[in-house]
């Protein structure tokens, strides 16, 4: 039974999981190039991170099948302490990085993303891919008829190739063929070779030359920090998009510390910090890759083709990988959430179109994210709201009312809560608050119920509060004032 969970885990299809690995790898390439000159390192520092992150994730990740590597967002934030500081501030910074991603981990952060909602997840993905194919116009526009017409070339063997043979991936062999072309015919056109020099050696291990003083601390936490937050909510989104596109889950609390393991090793490798990529995952899932082995063999593969295979590498048309990248954002986009405009709530239509807006915008995915969350939290507030009620009735004989509370209160209802009661009821003799169908969450709604509780005893009116149930009851003893003694109103007369 071990035996067989380990290979589901690692290798469903051996060749498909190689085949697909081999994909991602040349597609890793240009991408790890272009952000290490975002971040304004030399291009050697993107591309050590990807083969590190990638090998490293894959055994000590959380979701198989997820390919993790330097990415844009990571890069960005990077560039004033590379400027400031240097590359080796950057190295320890990686590293930190990596500490506070394990710490995270240990403290089971990975478990909040129970909080980021659907829509949120979907604005998310859809935002992605619009920037996915953002990014490929700059090697498309003005770049000529030839490239024009290699790129559609490789669009069609892409979608085209899998009705005659799924045997092996269509974008790796549009690659293939593509750059066979290129190179047969002498096409003049931007290659590969011209985003910057590949590496020849190998990477070796080695302390970060900063020195170990609190003022390097006082100068990399911010930015670990940072790279740290938007580095896990990167990963954690996509493995959540990744257990959609297989119908798997994964642990989110191992990723979040696999990450930080994968960090840890590339700022000793010479690497900058790294996260989850959808646009390669993607690539790897729709390629044939479940398991852990084509995120294991896309890394090492990587590093074979940058030492060994550099020359021919470098020949590699951007046109094809710009057709793979199209594929990539076609497939992430989320066709159907334009159908689910109209009859999903209204609510959640805007959370979603808010969130594609923001990254859109500003290019920044956390910030896309946090909006998205907090406005899902506020549209689900006011959905709570709506729920929550008081009826009261009186019984003459006694000249006793009773309150029935019905619902939900927390900060949102609170002041709803307090104003529904007359505090200047004529000749009443007691109040009933009957919390029975009730349910209190914070403390801003016990300080509502004392104050309800104190005004009615300042107006000389007994309170009898009924029905709590135990987590209510545990939070008012604990935060609540109205039952301790000596309590009255903080301010007479209110």
């Amino acid at each position: 039974m071990d035996l067989v969970h380990l290979r589901s885990e690692w290798a469903p299809n051996v060749t498909r999981e190689l085949l697909a690995g081999a994909v991602v790898a040349l597609a890793l390439i240009p991408e790890a190039i272009a952000f290490s000159i975002i971040a304004g390192v030399d291009p050697k520092v993107g591309l050590y991170a990807s083969f590190c992150i990638a090998v490293v994730t894959a055994v000590a990740g959380g979701r198989p099948a997820m390919i993790s590597a330097a990415t844009g967002a990571m890069a960005l934030l990077m560039v004033g302490l590379v400027k400031d500081h240097g590359v080796g501030y950057l190295f320890a910074a990686t590293i930190l990085t990596g500490l506070l991603q394990i710490a995270a981990g240990a403290l089971r952060l990975g478990n909040l993303m129970r909080f980021v909602s659907r829509s949120v997840v979907t604005g998310f993905v859809n935002a992605l891919a619009i920037l996915i194919f953002l990014a490929q116009m700059p090697e498309l526009i003005g770049q000529g008829t030839t490239v024009y017409l290699m790129t559609a070339v490789g669009l069609g063997i892409i979608y085209g190739l899998p009705y005659l043979t799924k045997a092996v991936p269509s974008p790796l062999v549009t690659i293939v063929l593509l750059t066979g072309v290129s190179m047969y015919l002498g096409f003049g056109i931007h290659k590969v070779g011209d985003m910057g020099a590949l590496p020849s050696e190998l990477p070796w291990v080695a302390l970060p030359q900063v020195p170990f003083t609190w003022d390097t601390l006082r100068i990399i936490l911010p930015v670990s920090l940072t790279l740290t937050m938007v580095g896990l909510l990167e990963s954690l989104m996509t493995a959540a998009i990744v257990d959609e596109m297989t119908d798997t889950t994964s642990n989110k609390n191992r990723e979040c510390a696999g990450q930080g393991v994968a960090n840890i090793a590339s700022g000793f490798l010479g690497g900058m910090a790294g996260c989850a990529m959808i646009g390669q995952s993607v690539i790897n899932v729709s390629s044939g890759g479940r398991g852990r082995l084509s995120t294991l063999f896309s890394g090492v593969f990587l590093l074979f083709l940058i030492v060994v295979l550099g020359p021919y590498v470098a020949q590699i048309p951007m046109a094809a990988l710009v057709a793979v990248m199209i594929m990539v954002s076609i497939n992430t986009f989320q066709w159907k959430s334009f159908r689910t405009l109209v009859t999903h709530p209204k609510s959640s239509s805007f959370v979603m179109l808010g969130t594609v807006a923001v990254v859109v915008a500003t290019h920044d995915l956390a910030k896309g994210v946090l909006f998205g969350v907090i406005l899902s939290g506020l549209f689900f507030a006011h959905k709570v709201t709506k729920f929550f009620g008081v009826a009261s009735s009186r019984d003459e004989a006694r000249a006793v009312r009773t309150y029935k509370v019905i619902g939900q209160i927390f900060f949102a209802t609170a002041e709803a809560f307090h104003s529904a009661f007359d505090f200047r009821e004529e000749d009443l003799q007691g109040v009933v608050l009957d919390l029975t169908a009730a349910h209190f969450w914070d403390i801003t709604s016990v300080n509502a119920l004392d104050r309800v509780v104190l005004k009615f005893r300042h107006h000389g009116i007994p309170v009898d509060v009924i029905g709590m149930n135990e987590a209510t009851a545990t939070m008012v003893e604990r935060l609540g004032t109205h039952d301790k003694p000596g309590a009255a109103l903080a301010a007479p007369g209110h």
